[in-house]
């Protein structure tokens, strides 16, 4: 069992929506051009297909340095649908494609994040982001005994930032994303579990960036939750010269848990250990009445810093004692409209590119208009003779 794939990616605002929930109006019309939702419940399956997308080579680039906050980067808007089916959400498949159906490589998919506007995050006042996919995620699956509770009309995006490194550009890429749910009437049924994400420097409606200065770095954050619980698994997000992010207990200081970063010689992360809890009926408790840090640790042996070139976070399954107690959305919350302000600022630019090479792409199937015009008049006058 992988709890991976459900684990979060990415910076919460690094992404552009093209539509919001009731009482938030952007301004910017959906574009459905760029999604397409098809349900198969003989297995169980929601297909979510994106693009065409234009990808230019960005092979030059460090994927940790992706422009991805200021409209210059490969981010697409964040594609709204509803989702179809009362029941819980327990893995996917992803695959990206070029426009003949051809596999292309994986890792051209720098992140990928599906944001759920109907709940809220746990710590934080933002949407939910249900679960996210990096460049080095396997397809994931949960165990039937356990998913995240969806029900049909709730109102879901997904957006996706590329980096494509092939050495060449891209005319056409697609990501489809295979949701897999369990239905409501399985038995027994699946314990109810909801993401959760603890970030050291998160501003929502920001960035979670901090600069990494020579030698050790260590960057914390003090929280408590809202509702107590357990945490099933977790695993977490760091950048290159990271060394582990840890939870601890904020008044005594005790390490309660940590995940270590995966890293060759030179500092390069690959990876974050993952570490999984339980899933039948156990898990690493978590108190309402107690408050927690969570310290990210960088060792950086390059002598300089490195302006903004870390993240540090933790993120897993989480399982509320009391679902009732869970953080209701509030659309009046300032912090809240931050995160929608920031999903609708982000990423025009690249979404006009992408659709202006779906418009060229549709209008290139076509018959040329005016060879078709002058063959018609061509007929007409030989009918007259």
């Amino acid at each position: 069992m992988s709890v991976v794939g459900f684990l979060l990616q990415a910076v919460l605002t690094s992404s552009v929506s093209v539509a919001m929930p009731a009482g938030y109006s952007p301004g910017v019309a959906p574009d459905t051009s760029q999604i397409r939702v098809q349900t198969d419940s003989s297995k169980r399956e929601v297909l979510v297909t994106l693009g065409p997308f234009q990808l230019e080579d960005m092979s030059g680039m460090d994927h940790h340095a992706m422009p991805m906050d200021d409209g210059a980067g490969h981010d697409t808007p964040v594609y709204d649908f509803t989702w179809p089916i009362d029941g819980w959400f327990r893995g996917f498949r992803i695959e990206v494609v070029d426009g003949s159906g051809n596999p292309l490589p994986r890792e051209i998919m720098h992140h990928m994040i599906m944001v759920n506007y109907d709940r809220r995050q746990l710590l934080y006042s933002a949407a939910e982001r249900i679960m996210g996919a990096g460049s080095e995620t396997g397809d994931a699956v949960l165990p039937k005994s356990v998913g995240v509770p969806v029900h049909a009309g709730m109102r879901l995006g997904v957006y996706v930032a590329w980096h494509n490194a092939t050495g060449a550009p891209i005319d056409e890429a697609y990501l489809k994303i295979a949701l897999l749910w369990s239905p409501k009437n399985l038995m027994p049924q699946p314990v109810s579990s909801l993401p959760i994400y603890m970030d050291v420097n998160l501003e929502v409606g920001g960035t979670n960036t901090f600069d990494v200065l020579p030698g050790r770095t260590e960057k914390s954050y003090e929280f408590s939750v809202p509702v107590s619980g357990r945490l099933l698994g977790i695993s977490g997000h760091l950048h290159d010269y990271g060394v582990a992010v840890r939870l601890e207990d904020a008044e005594t200081g005790k390490i309660i848990t940590q995940v270590d970063g995966q890293r060759l010689p030179d500092g390069k992360v690959t990876g974050v250990e993952r570490k999984l809890f339980g899933v039948l009926g156990r898990g690493l408790k978590l108190r309402a009445d107690k408050r927690y840090r969570v310290v990210g640790i960088y060792d950086n042996p390059t002598g300089e810093t490195i302006r903004l070139g870390a993240m540090a976070e933790i993120v897993g399954l989480y399982v509320p004692d009391d679902m009732a107690q869970w953080p209701e959305v509030d659309l009046n919350d300032p912090t809240f409209q931050r995160d929608l302000v920031s999903l609708a600022e982000m990423g025009r630019e690249q979404a006009e590119m992408d659709h202006g090479a779906h418009e060229a792409h549709e209008e290139d199937a076509k018959p040329d208009a005016k060879e078709g015009h002058e063959e018609h008049e061509k007929k007409k006058e030989e009918h007259k003779h």
